[in-house]
């Protein structure tokens, strides 16, 4: 039995998802990630895009504050070894 300072992570049940897109939203109670996957192709100007969601996640926002905290983390390591992502292209 793993000691009070350690996780044990269990795998059984987990699902893996593939998404290229995600939208938040929030609430003073909870902060709500989608995800989904872009199906459009050839977008012109005056198409639309369509997205297949496939989860949300909510969290609360001390939960999501975590997230960010380490996402960012994760980020920076990724960027030193391959170079800075352009979010605006």
């Amino acid at each position: 039995m793993p000691d009070a300072k350690s996780i044990e992570w269990i795998e059984r049940e987990m699902a893996t998802h593939f998404a290229n897109v995600v939208n938040v939203q929030g609430t003073r109670e909870q902060i709500d990630l989608f995800f989904g996957t872009n199906r459009t192709w050839n977008v012109t100007d005056t198409s639309g895009v369509a997205v297949d969601l496939s989860n949300r996640i909510i969290l609360t926002p001390l939960a999501a504050k975590r997230l960010w905290s380490v996402l960012g983390g994760v980020l920076r390591e990724f960027e030193g070894r391959h170079g800075a992502l352009d979010v605006e292209s």
